[in-house]
């Protein structure tokens, strides 16, 4: 059984499953903490929406894609990349703190395309940051 953990193409289809599974769950956790519903407003044409939430997927397949790279086992590379999207959460959380001024989510829900491309690059610097550290 150990040989069928070995084979490159089995281990390529569990961490492609893996990566799938853990975009769709923890997509599902960030729908759950902004006050928009992403994919509504997608399908409205929200193009702010649109570049959090893809900032959003991105940086979580790439803490994915360290996680495989430095972890030898599928469920360490789960673990880690876990820590990863409390760590993006978290960064979330600290840029709607740094802007008191405004709120991100109604900027985001209200097309402020600024936002949106601001929220796409924080997340994606911070899956390299993260990534690097795991």
């Amino acid at each position: 059984m150990e040989s069928f953990w070995e084979n490159t193409f089995v281990l390529t289809a569990a961490r492609y499953s893996v990566a799938v599974l853990s975009i769709i769950v923890f997509m599902a956790i960030f729908e759950l903490v902004t006050s928009y519903k992403n994919w509504e407003e997608i399908r409205r044409g929200n193009l702010s929406v649109a570049m959090a939430t893809g900032g959003k997927m991105f940086g979580i397949a790439n803490v994915l894609r360290f996680s495989y790279e430095h972890n030898d086992g599928i469920l360490e590379s789960i673990v880690w990349s876990s820590v990863g999207f409390v760590m993006l959460l978290i960064g979330y959380f600290i840029f709607e703190f740094l802007t008191p001024t405004y709120k991100i989510d109604k900027e985001i829900a209200n097309d402020n395309r600024a936002v949106g491309f601001i929220s796409l690059v924080i997340s994606v610097g911070l899956s390299y940051v993260i990534g690097a550290s795991i």
